[in-house]
């Protein structure tokens, strides 16, 4: 084979592979703690909906955090609890902003079916790290 058509191959997959991977990467928005925290402290109007288990939730959740306790939301009846907030949600433009025990899965299933109830992905975001990763203990409360 030519040192060209090696090139050529080599080129090839360089450009490619960056693409493929734009194409199957995530599509979903994060909030630093930092971010949310500031939020808060300057009073911006935000959904914070949480989806931890209602005994984590009772140890800790950030101020004015809405529980739904619909972690996993790996099935209908997990969904069913996040209708709960639907309403709130699009009675405001706030952004939502959606805290899981570790901000992975359970936030991106949460994501994607707020996106089906036709709430738009601008005002969607993931808090990262969810619920461990935040820092603030002045901002933490327990039910």
């Amino acid at each position: 084979m030519s040192i060209q058509r090696h090139c050529f191959i080599l080129l090839s997959a360089i450009l490619l592979i960056p693409g493929m991977t734009l194409a199957t990467g995530s599509s979903y928005n994060y909030i630093s703690p930092a971010d949310l925290e500031s939020r808060i402290k300057t009073n911006q109007p935000t959904n914070l909906i949480d989806i931890q288990v209602e005994d984590e939730f009772s140890q800790h959740h950030i101020k004015g955090a809405i529980p739904t306790y619909a972690y996993p939301v790996k099935n209908d009846a997990d969904r069913s609890k996040l209708d709960t907030v639907i309403e709130q949600v699009n009675a405001n433009s706030d952004p939502v902003v959606i805290v899981c025990p570790r901000g992975g899965g359970g936030a991106k299933r949460t994501y994607d079916y707020l996106l089906e109830q036709s709430i738009p992905a601008e005002r969607l975001l993931i808090l990262e790290k969810g619920q461990s990763g935040w820092v603030n203990r002045s901002l933490l409360e327990s039910k």
